[in-house]
């Protein structure tokens, strides 16, 4: 599979986008882990364009997590356009335009999935930063806004039309949220139309590594997107290549080497964020969904004393003591 001539092999995996995890810290193990392309967290047009610092350092990339595409999100087309070739000079590999975000602060306002709401409006962004800059374009979007406008067959071929070069699908619709089971039926009549010519990425629901073969097979998509499968699990990437080349599971990791690259990435949200108490708590969702702690018996007093930890010291502390008070793997 190619965006135009970044070659990602056969049934590639990509990290999705997802606002407060996908930092720098947080891609670069979810490459080494075998992550095929990441994305950065959603990067907003107007904040951009008036040069908010938070908003400027979700561009910062390194070489080492290339290759890498920005996501950028509006409702304008002519700051949408700003936006891009702002992004175009910290020359990311790509940039995708996010028409897929279904929380209210964004959809809500009309961008991210709320352009499903406005269609004209859309494509109109869509082909004026194509003509804007000179990187790949991509979109994520979802298959409509809800059960009454599953959309996403035409709108993917008008999409095509304006000259993006691969399409990510979410199996949902904005009124699902992240509610529900993800769709792929609609994203393989998207794949399976003779009229699409582009990459077709699937997203939605892939927390194992059977899912994922499943779904290569059964709905032929270009790529796979994982998202909330990886947070607390940078991992996944790897478990998902090893079956897809041997139609084999790993051998199941150790508490001890889960908790290690919990730690790790722990200690590079701190650097990445210059402040150890901003980089615990920005570590607590993934402390959360971790599957380290899943199925621990009397756990919850625990997972509440992780969570509240207020330094690195006093976590890795509760960390280290876990296996000599509770039975693990």
């Amino acid at each position: 599979m190619k965006i135009n001539n970044i070659d990602f092999g056969q049934q590639p995996l990509f990290l999705a986008p997802m606002e407060d995890v996908t930092d720098p810290a947080f891609r670069l193990l979810c490459k080494r882990f075998g992550a095929d392309l990441v994305y950065t967290e959603f990067v907003s047009a107007d904040a951009l364009i008036r040069s908010v610092k938070r908003t400027e350092q979700k561009l910062t990339i390194v070489p080492q997590e290339r290759p890498v595409a920005i996501q950028i999100y509006g409702r304008d087309v002519d700051t949408m356009v700003e936006a891009a070739r702002l992004v175009e000079e910290a020359q990311p590999d790509i940039l995708d335009l996010n028409f897929g975000c279904p929380v209210k602060k964004v959809a809500g306002k009309g961008a991210g999935a709320g352009m499903l709401r406005d269609i004209p409006k859309m494509l109109e962004i869509t082909r004026e930063v194509v003509k804007a800059i000179t990187i790949p374009v991509t979109v994520k979007t979802r298959l409509g806004w809800d059960d009454s406008q599953k959309i996403i067959v035409e709108l993917a071929e008008q999409l095509q039309d304006c000259g993006i070069q691969a399409l990510a699908i979410h199996g949902r619709t904005r009124a699902q949220m992240y509610t529900g089971e993800a769709d792929w039926t609609l994203i393989g009549e998207v794949k399976n139309n003779p009229r699409m010519h582009i990459p077709i990425i699937g997203n939605g629901d892939i927390t194992t590594p059977e899912r994922a073969k499943e779904y290569f097979d059964k709905y032929g998509v270009d790529a796979i997107m994982i998202g909330r499968g990886s947070i607390g699990r940078p991992w996944i990437f790897e478990e998902v290549k090893y079956f897809l080349e041997t139609g084999k599971k790993l051998p199941p990791y150790t508490f001890e080497w889960q908790t290690s690259i919990i730690k790790e990435h722990i200690l590079r949200g701190i650097e990445w964020l210059n402040d150890e108490r901003k980089g615990i708590i920005h570590s607590r969702r993934h402390l959360a969904n971790t599957p380290a702690f899943k199925g621990i018996d009397n756990f919850k007093p625990m997972r509440v004393a992780l969570l509240r930890a207020e330094s690195k010291d006093e976590l890795f502390e509760l960390m280290d003591s876990i296996p000599n008070q509770f039975s693990v793997q």
